[in-house]
């Protein structure tokens, strides 16, 4: 059972990866955005799950570390959507900056 869960993760990563590298820059920003809704899920679950009480410490400890990168997931995606949203928009002109 272990090995066929091990094989599924190093597919996964595999068609992810290949995948997510032929996503063209113009779809990066609709993209994250659907990331970050999908990491806010697995975020809440995680809280959830954790709130109910979950048996024994190694659970905890996992349970723990995944809502810490999901966050880290969140946030960092967040932040990269906002500079590329950034980036779309026009340089203010200095009469801009006086109004």
């Amino acid at each position: 059972m272990l090995i066929g869960s091990l094989a599924i993760l190093v597919l996964a990563g595999f068609v992810g990866f290949a995948v997510i590298s032929k996503v063209p820059n113009t779809l990066h920003t609709p993209l994250m955005s659907g990331t970050n809704a999908i990491h806010g899920i697995v975020l809440l679950g995680g809280l959830i799950v954790l709130g109910l009480g979950a048996d024994g410490v190694l659970n905890k400890v996992l349970l723990v570390i995944a809502i810490a990168f999901g966050t880290i997931n969140v946030v960092g995606g967040f932040l990269v959507t906002d500079r590329m949203l950034a980036m779309f928009k026009g340089k203010k002109t200095e009469k801009e900056d006086a109004k």
